[in-house]
């Protein structure tokens, strides 16, 4: 399957989001954890199966006729230890699979068949845990235990319960891009890998030939040890350990953008610029115009003015329909230095870089059609001062 079966379809989704230790073995759908009582009157765990002979290719359809389930277990009783007779299907072992045998099967077809396997499976459990929580009112099926991901070509290491808990799996889907790249990830880059390391892009190639030093430590997500930092780690190999534990596709890159390195970036759907002004962010700007592929470069000038700090927080946004803007005045600036330069502090503080990137984000998203648009803007300011965002070169 290109997709697991619980992002294809909405009524394993809501099992999944529901809480259920969910699993599709050998063609059937498993939830295992279900408290049920036996005939001593003891609460016990049973496994509660459903063939998955209701679907096409991927995608279920609903199990009108299929109304039949299956029970790994001891026959399930009421509180006082009587079995639910009219449950009973039949009894006796059978092996569906390796690792998967049941012992009953249960027979319950409400008046119109069962709308979905959500409808299904969620009818089944309620009707068997009742009794268990008769006599344990906090027994319950729905754990929320960790699930892994039923998919070996997903980008993550466990299902995205999350977009599938709100609603929001198809939207999500618009941002399934085969690679994207962060350039620069020292303070507002290793923010953006954060919030697109939560997303279903196929390969996050970071970019920086930096290493981690303990300044970084402090402008950056998370929380090295000091032990970490002694190791003096190149910043994308400490950031793809970090990421790597729930994306599969972060690769890092841990060279400088140079004359000899540009060739080496390859294709991308989409980058983010998170560099300071200089040669070497004019070399990848003409690289990723030349290819076609649209960006967002980010920048912060922070000042120190009477002992506070003010300035501003700039995403400009560039696409193969909206270039030239970009090298206007205050757009984004490719000086190696000087006193002309507003980077040249180099002022960064945790919170601005995060919110440099969560701008950054949006607006990549919103190229991707994931937020609704309707300012369009290629260019924003957040002034520090007065918390305001001015939205400029709009298409």
């Amino acid at each position: 399957m290109s997709l697991p079966l619980t992002s294809r379809n909405p009524d394993l989704a809501r099992l999944v989001q529901d809480g259920y230790e969910l699993a599709i073995l050998h063609n059937h759908l498993v939830i295992t954890g279900v408290p049920y009582v036996n005939s001593k009157g003891e609460v016990r765990l049973g496994t509660l199966v459903s063939d998955m002979g209701s679907i096409s290719g991927d995608v279920t359809a609903s199990p009108v006729q299929q109304h039949v389930a299956m029970w790994a277990g001891e026959y399930p009783c009421d509180s006082e230890g009587k079995p639910h007779e009219k449950l009973r299907h039949a009894s006796g072992d059978q092996t569906l699979g390796p690792n998967l045998t049941v012992n009953h099967s249960f027979s319950n077809k409400p008046h119109d068949g069962y709308r979905d396997y959500y409808h299904k499976m969620r009818t089944y459990v309620a009707m068997i845990e009742r009794h268990a929580q008769a006599i344990d009112p906090n027994v319950t099926a729905r754990t929320h235990r960790f699930i892994e991901s039923d998919d070996p070509n997903s980008p993550f290491h466990y299902p995205d319960t999350a977009s599938g808990r709100i609603g929001i799996t198809n939207v999500m889907r618009k941002l399934e891009l085969a690679r994207v790249g962060i350039f620069g990830v020292g303070g507002t880059g290793s923010y953006v890998l954060d919030l697109v390391a939560k997303t279903p892009v196929r390969e996050i190639a970071i970019f920086d030939g930096d290493t981690f030093l303990q300044h970084n430590a402090f402008r950056a997500p998370g929380a090295p040890s000091a032990d970490q930092l002694r190791e003096l780690p190149a910043k994308v190999d400490y950031l793809a350990g970090i990421y790597s534990r729930m994306h599969r596709g972060i690769v890092p890159h841990a060279f400088a953008i140079a004359e000899d390195t540009i060739d080496k970036i390859g294709t991308l759907d989409f980058a983010f610029v998170c560099m300071d002004p200089g040669t070497p962010k004019r070399l990848l700007v003409e690289y990723l115009e030349r290819n076609g592929i649209p960006f967002v470069d980010v920048g912060m000038g922070i000042e120190l003015i009477d002992d506070k700090l003010t300035g501003l927080v700039r995403v400009t946004t560039s696409t193969p329909e909206m270039r030239d803007h970009i090298r206007q005045p205050g757009r984004v600036s490719f000086k190696d230095g000087g006193k002309d330069n507003i980077y040249a502090k180099n002022i960064q503080i945790a919170d601005l870089n995060a919110l440099n990137a969560a701008l950054a984000v949006i607006r990549w998203k919103k190229h991707f059609g994931f937020y609704a648009d309707l300012g369009r803007e290629h260019h924003a300011n957040f002034a520090v001062n007065g918390n305001a965002i001015v939205n400029e070169d709009k298409t």
